[in-house]
């Protein structure tokens, strides 16, 4: 009897429900053919404005810190890179190893500690900031929709008022239904009129409070990064005297006006002048090889080039990094158009049939959208990698999800 109960309470729910969607879209028609007022509040109106440009702005401001973030992630793994090929043709009995192996952990500790700060006092703030825009703009819908029963029991009660043969029960139930769906729109209404003015001028403190952290956390990383290059720069320097060797220099190769190879080069400048620094010049045209017809050339292989072996080693590897490193799109193992991963950071429910359940931690496969025209702003399509993997079968797992839910990881 209890699951009868319970059934039966169900059931009524939903056909309440049902019914209030027929009323209110009954209500818009009339309203919007003229046949029914509508109450407005245009105070209000500006306010739910500024609340949806506040939104905008601020996930923007989200997005390009991320990307801001991701270039300091790719700065570090560069600079990492450079400092271990600086360890390993360090040689172990030149003077000074030891400090430039220091240096080099230091500098890989505050490459970390930078992007670190940054994401506990910048973006965790920003996710903050824009974690109570969700519920409020739930809310200011709910509102909207209270606003439309408002209306409806309103013109209810006024034609049951008019009517030529009044039946005073139907009446009165009519105005009961009218107060009741009053009290309700002004109570959200009230609280929603409090809360837009004043989340729309947080916006400044918060604004501020952020890119004054951002310029603080700059400003220090600079300061101790070219105390570290100086310390470097000291070590090299003593490498060099301890050696007894001059500054090397990179010939460049002779161009089609060079002089001939009697001709003696001019001496370097001395060490401090602003030429001081060689000027480093590849020329990518090779010149012809002995005995070859005229105006033949014979390219170079990288073993012929004039370059250092390691500039081609590390060359070669660059470009066999970038061919392989791409995004995947065409593997079986990945859905077709796959671009890039990314990991929920928060729970999203979703309110939409076209829309992914999310929850933290989730990894999501982003593939785009068949008609790009589709797409709003903020949102990308996807398919939960434990979807993918399980089904394999794109139309029933992709849908769509906000971006700012979510980091990118790959």
């Amino acid at each position: 009897m209890a699951d009868m109960g319970s059934k039966g309470v169900t059931a009524g729910k939903i056909a309440s429900n049902v019914q209030k969607k027929l009323t209110r879209a009954q209500e818009k028609v009339l309203q919007k053919l003229g046949k029914a007022d509508e109450t407005k509040d245009e105070q209000f109106e500006q306010c739910v404005q500024n609340f949806n440009k506040q939104l905008t702005e601020g996930t923007r401001l989200q997005k390009d810190l991320r990307t801001y973030l991701a270039s300091v992630k790719a700065m570090h793994e560069a600079s990492k890179k450079l400092n271990e090929c600086l360890q390993e043709v360090y040689e172990p009995d030149w003077p000074g190893r030891d400090e430039a192996n220091k240096i080099a952990e230091n500098n890989d500790l505050l490459w970390m500690d930078y992007h670190q700060k940054l994401v506990d006092q910048a973006l965790l703030t920003m996710d903050t900031y824009l974690g109570q825009f969700p519920d409020i703009k739930s809310r200011i819908a709910k509102r909207g929709r209270k606003l439309v029963d408002y209306d409806s029991a309103r013109h209810h009660y006024e034609s049951l008022q008019t009517a030529k043969k009044k039946d005073e029960a139907k009446i009165a139930k009519a105005e009961e239904e009218l107060i009741k769906a009053q009290k309700v729109f002004e109570e959200m209404n009230v609280d929603l009129q409090e809360e837009l003015p004043s989340l729309w001028n947080s916006r400044v403190g918060f604004y501020v409070n952020t890119f004054q952290s951002i310029a603080g956390l700059e400003e220090n990383f600079h300061k101790e990064m070219s105390k570290l290059n100086q310390n470097l720069n000291d070590v090299l320097v003593s490498l060099e005297k301890q050696q007894g060797i001059s500054t090397f220099a990179v010939k460049a190769q002779p161009s089609d006006n060079a002089p001939a190879k009697g001709n003696k080069s001019p001496s370097p400048p001395p060490d401090g002048s602003p030429a001081a620094t060689p000027e480093i010049r590849v020329n990518h045209e090779p010149e012809p090889a002995s005995g070859a017809a005229p105006g033949a050339t014979i390219p170079k292989s990288p073993s012929q080039s004039s370059l250092p072996a390691v500039v081609v080693e590390t060359f070669s590897a660059t470009v066999n990094g970038a061919v392989e490193g791409g995004s995947g799109a065409g593997r079986p193992d990945l859905p077709p158009g796959f671009m890039f991963k990314v990991q929920a950071q928060h729970d999203y429910t979703a309110t939409d049939t076209d829309e992914l359940q999310l929850k933290a931690g989730d990894v999501v496969l982003v593939i785009p959208f068949q008609n790009p025209e589709e797409q709003d702003e903020g949102w990308l399509m996807g398919v939960k990698e434990s979807d993918w993997n399980q089904h394999k079968e794109l139309e029933k797992c992709r849908g769509v999800f906000p971006e700012n839910f979510t980091e990118r990881v790959q």
